[in-house]
C-alpha cells in the first residue's frame, strides 16, 4: 500500500454557466490527486490528511471512497474546507489562488497521525501547500522524520510562490525535505523558480548529494528527465490535444510510483541502484498517465483501463 499524506480542497473551475462565466467545485489538492490516480491504476492507495465535515469536505470523501481509497488514516474536523480559484490560459500553466485561513486540511495535528504503520506501507508520500501552512506541515515532517528509513518516502514540492513569504527559509526547509526522502519528482517550472539559472539536471544532482535515490524532473509538452548516482535518461512527450493541464503533474506522480511498485523497484535500495532502462520504462509510463489526464477537464487521472484503450488525439 502507498500512503499519501496532505490537502484535500476544493478547484474551482472556470466553466460557462448559461451565458454567464462561472465555476464548478471539483476535488483536488496535489496529494489528493495523487491518491485518487494510484486507486485508479490499480494500486492499494490510503489518504493521510485533515477534511472538512462541511459539504465540500464531504463530497471530497465521497470521491475518494468511490475511486476505492482507503481512509483508515483520513482525520476530519468542524473548519472550512480550502478552495482554489484555478485561472487557465492558453498555453500557460493553471494558476491558484487560495482561500484557506483556518481550514481543516491546515490543522492535521500529532493526535491525527497513526502510532505505527504496518509493514505493507511500501511508501508514503508527500508534497505541496500541506508543507507550507501549520501546524500541518510540521505534522508532515514529524511523519517523515519519524518513517524515514522504515519504508520509501516520495517527495513532489509542488511549488506554489503566492503561499511562500521567504523563499530563502523555504529553500532551507525544503532541503531538509529532501534530505529525508528516497524520491522526488518535480516540475522544471518549480526548479525555475527555487533555482533560477542552474539546469535542472545540476539541481537534481545538488539533490542527489543530499539522501535520495532518485529525481524525476517534469518538463511539460518536452517530457521528462529522471537522474540517479549513475543515470541521466529522458523521455519525450506525448503530443495530445489538450483539455488543460490541471493536475497533470499529479497524474505523473501516480504513473511514476504505480510503474516502480509493479516491478518491485518502489524500494530504498532499488531506488538507488534503477538501470537506465527501468528509470525510462518508468518515465514513459508516467508520461503516458499524464498525457491522457491533460485531455480531460479538471484533474482527472485515467483509470489503467482507460490508458489502455487512450489513442493519443494530436492537436492544439
Amino acid at each position: 500500500m502507498i500512503v499519501v499524506c496532505g490537502e484535500a480542497l476544493i478547484d474551482l473551475m472556470p466553466a460557462t454557466l448559461g451565458d454567464e462565466p462561472g465555476f464548478v467545485p471539483r476535488g483536488g489538492g496535489s496529494p489528493y490527486n495523487v491518491s485518487i490516480g494510484l486507486a485508479r491504476l490499480g494500486v492499494p492507495t490510503a489518504f493521510l490528511g485533515r477534511m472538512s465535515r462541511d459539504r465540500f469536505g464531504r463530497l471530497l470523501r465521497t470521491r475518494l471512497e468511490t475511486n476505492g481509497v482507503d481512509l483508515r488514516y483520513a482525520s476530519e474536523g468542524p473548519e472550512p474546507t480550502t478552495v482554489a480559484v484555478v485561472h487557465l490560459a492558453p498555453g500557460e500553466e493553471p494558476e491558484f489562488v487560495f482561500y484557506g485561513t483556518g481550514t481543516a486540511d491546515a490543522l492535521l495535528s500529532a493526535d491525527d497521525l497513526p502510532a505505527a504503520l504496518p509493514a505493507s506501507v511500501e511508501a508514503l508520500h508527500f508534497g505541496s501547500i500541506s508543507l507550507l501552512r501549520e501546524p500541518g506541515a510540521t505534522t508532515y515532517e514529524s511523519l517523515m522524520e519519524r518513517e524515514q528509513g522504515r519504508r520509501v518516502l516520495c517527495l513532489d514540492p509542488n511549488v506554489r510562490p503566492g503561499l511562500i513569504p521567504d523563499r530563502a527559509a523555504y529553500l532551507r526547509r525544503l532541503e531538509h525535505w529532501v534530505s529525508l526522502v528516497d524520491l522526488v519528482k518535480v516540475s522544471r517550472a518549480d526548479l525555475a523558480w527555487l533555482y533560477p539559472d542552474v539546469a535542472p539536471v545540476a539541481v537534481a544532482r545538488r539533490w542527489l548529494a543530499l539522501g535520495p535515490g532518485f529525481v524525476a524532473v517534469t518538463q511539460g509538452k518536452e517530457g521528462a528527465v529522471g537522474v540517479s548516482t549513475t543515470e541521466v535518461v529522458s523521455v519525450p512527450g506525448i503530443p495530445v490535444r489538450v483539455s488543460d493541464t490541471v493536475g497533470a503533474g499529479d497524474a505523473f506522480t501516480s504513473g511514476l510510483l504505480a510503474q516502480l511498485s509493479e516491478h518491485g523497484r518502489l524500494e530504498r535500495d532499488a531506488l538507488r541502484q534503477l538501470p537506465a532502462a527501468a528509470i525510462e520504462d518508468a518515465l514513459a509510463f508516467a508520461d503516458r498517465v499524464a498525457a491522457s489526464a491533460c485531455t480531460r477537464r479538471g484533474a482527472e487521472p485515467p483509470t489503467r483501463a482507460a490508458l489502455a484503450d487512450d489513442t493519443p488525439t494530436v492537436g492544439p
